[in-house]
């Protein structure tokens, strides 16, 4: 199982998951077909499904026209939003793919059907990828924009915590250097996070993703997976986890807000695709 990471819009990133002995591949969040079809030739690989995270605009936008220009194309998720959809997927659902195996994890709170992908292979040495969208970034998890905190709670601890701590997580935006400055603030102490965060701001100087991480890693710098650490509850004056995960969240939403983003209803009106009409498809 081979995964290339593709950067494309301001900071997302799309995947490609090769099946390397059959050369079928699977698309994760399909936002640029452009992008992705000059991927696919020149790896000379058949698409054979998309896998979407969420219904967002800068996810899944690229759907319609590679179902067009790919005739019997599947497309999976869990939001009847999702473009082109025609296999809806539930948690804990298996799929195949050549000898690629993808177990669905269910973690509605970025959107209300937010879906992750696992995805490993059977006798292989290789670890397993998480394909975490804007659940789990590195470093930090995504806007509680039509959930909780104690959905999110349950998502990095039930859910995606408990996967095994080698898996790869590969997310949906390239934010890993602004999240461990925030991780910094919480846990200014902390000499994993500083690490972490010198080796971020080397690669995004070098314009290198900070993709994959793991989870074992995120374990150690995620303020957002160490709601249980003393430093991370000091910080947010709160002991109960849900409590001081959804403090983390207000206090990351207002980490350092840069001025030239436009206001909050206009970024999720961006974020919902409200935009897209008046956007040229590439």
């Amino acid at each position: 199982m081979k995964v290339k990471v593709i950067s494309v819009l301001e900071d997302n990133y799309m995947y490609l998951v090769i099946e390397e002995s059959t050369r079928d591949a699977v698309a994760v969040d399909a936002a640029v077909p452009k992008r992705l079809l000059e991927i696919i030739r020149k790896e000379d690989v058949v698409l054979r499904a998309i896998l979407t995270t969420h219904h967002h605009w800068d996810h899944a936008r690229g759907n319609e026209e590679l179902a067009r220009l790919c005739p019997g194309l599947r497309v999976f998720g869990a939001d009847q939003r999702i473009g082109a959809l025609t296999d809806t997927v539930t948690h804990g659902q298996e799929l195949t793919f050549g000898a690629i195996r993808v177990r669905c994890l269910f973690t509605p709170c970025h959107t209300s059907g937010h879906m992750c992908y696992f995805m490993w292979e059977d006798d292989s040495p290789d670890a397993p990828a998480l394909f975490s969208g804007d659940t789990l970034f590195v470093g930090g998890c995504g806007q509680f924009f039509e959930g909780t905190a104690e959905q999110m709670y349950t998502n990095l601890t039930q859910i995606l915590g408990a996967l095994p701590k080698d898996t790869k997580v590969f997310c949906g935006h390239e934010c890993t250097v602004r999240n461990l400055k925030f991780a910094l603030k919480v846990e200014p102490e902390n000499e994993m996070v500083k690490e972490k965060l010198a080796w971020a701001k080397q690669r995004d100087d070098d314009d290198l993703p900070t993709v994959p991480s793991t989870l074992q890693e995120e374990f150690l710098y995620n303020p957002f997976l160490r709601v249980m650490e003393e430093p991370v509850q000091r910080f947010t004056g709160q002991t109960d986890p849900v409590e001081v995960l959804r403090t983390l969240r207000t206090e990351r939403d207002n980490f350092k807000k840069p001025k030239e983003r436009p206001n909050p209803p206009a970024m999720l009106a961006f974020d919902w695709g409200l935009f897209s009409p008046f956007l040229e498809k590439q």
